[in-house]
């Protein structure tokens, strides 16, 4: 399992920062956010250090959404959002890979998101695709 001797999350796995521990399996652990959103507010972190999810091996990421239904079920939440943030500009604050799994019970309290969408012609959302099909 990789780590990063300096990732804050990495020093949650190891146990050399103390956390709130819900759910814990070989690949993940779950643990209540120490600043959430909504009461239950959750982070899902894989055990092998990435920063970025496209970095962590497929075979790490086995149970990292698994997990995160289980929270919400734990929970109770009929509504909730699971957020995984990647970089800087994408609002990620601990360079480890991980997801929020975040009750909204209520308009205020939970994720609260601005969604400003775009309206691409047909022509640029085929361009889009093939795109992305070439990888």
């Amino acid at each position: 399992m990789a780590s990063s001797p300096s990732c804050l999350f990495c020093r949650i796995v190891k146990r050399e920062i103390p956390s709130k521990v819900l759910f814990e399996t070989e690949h993940s652990l779950a643990f209540l956010d120490i600043g959430p959103l909504s009461e239950g507010h959750t982070v899902v972190i894989p055990k092998h250090h990435a920063e970025f999810l496209h970095e962590l091996p497929d075979h790490e990421m086995i149970d990292l959404l698994p997990t995160a239904k289980k929270v919400a079920q734990a929970l109770g939440c009929k509504e909730y959002n699971i957020l995984q943030n990647n970089g800087r500009l994408a609002h990620q604050a601990v360079g480890h890979v991980h997801f929020h799994v975040i009750p909204k019970p209520n308009a205020q309290e939970g994720l609260v998101l601005e969604w400003d969408a775009k309206s691409p012609t047909s022509e640029a959302l085929e361009n889009v695709r093939k795109r992305i099909l070439k990888l």
